[in-house]
């Protein structure tokens, strides 16, 4: 079966060169082609695709925000960021929100299958340059397990929360009462130190608490 591709870039003209080689390999299926990434989520669990390329800049919804976005519903499906350069600061932060590896914009009409094939078979793409700044952040910032002391039931909760559910889904999912879910969640913010849903939610996106 052909390899599922989407892709989410705002210059109209790769869309369209994308389109074009991906026409001449019936290996590959370009199953959609977006100009942005503000529906990243609805269009990954549509589609299901086995690779995605993604602009690293576009307006609104950045690439490196859809990447924690994609994350949070398909932490397996490679993402392969394309950018101008190779050596960045977006490019190190969209591969520590979860991105599989980077294809500069320059090589598409050379690499791009060479790229996609490679994090399939669990490898990534990435230039010595950005390869040494992923090393050197592991060296400098040791993983800090469970920081804020959660309970396993609150990062299940918190979890649930970054999903977008409302409380009586979480306890009609988990089969606990909606004052029990209340009780978790006051929990839940007293530990994060934040006031509210939209707070605790951006920082567990934004620390990979959940």
């Amino acid at each position: 079966m052909s390899v599922k591709v989407v892709v989410f870039e705002d210059n109209e003209l790769l869309r369209e060169s994308l389109t074009t080689l991906f026409s001449l390999d019936t290996n590959y299926h370009l199953v959609a082609s977006l100009s942005d990434a503000s529906q990243a989520t609805a269009v990954i669990k549509k589609y299901n695709p086995d690779a995605v390329l993604m602009d690293i800049d576009m307006p609104g919804i950045t690439g490196i925000m859809a990447v924690r976005q994609i994350r949070m519903v398909n932490s397996l499906v490679p993402i392969i960021m394309l950018t101008v350069f190779d050596d960045n600061q977006h490019v190190f932060e969209a591969l520590g929100a979860g991105a599989s590896g980077y294809l500069l914009k320059k090589h598409i009409s050379t690499k791009l299958f060479e790229a996609i094939s490679d994090v399939l078979t669990g490898g990534a793409p990435m230039s010595p340059s950005i390869a040494r700044m992923v090393l050197s952040s592991m060296q400098q910032k040791p993983v800090v397990q469970n920081p804020y002391h959660l309970t396993a039931r609150e990062t299940q909760i918190l979890a649930s929360l970054s999903k977008g559910n409302s409380y009586k889904l979480i306890a009609s999912d988990m089969e606990i009462s909606i004052d029990t879910v209340r009780t978790h969640i006051k929990k839940i913010y007293e530990k994060l130190h934040v006031h509210s849903q939209t707070e605790a939610v951006s920082k567990a996106i934004h620390e990979k608490l959940v």
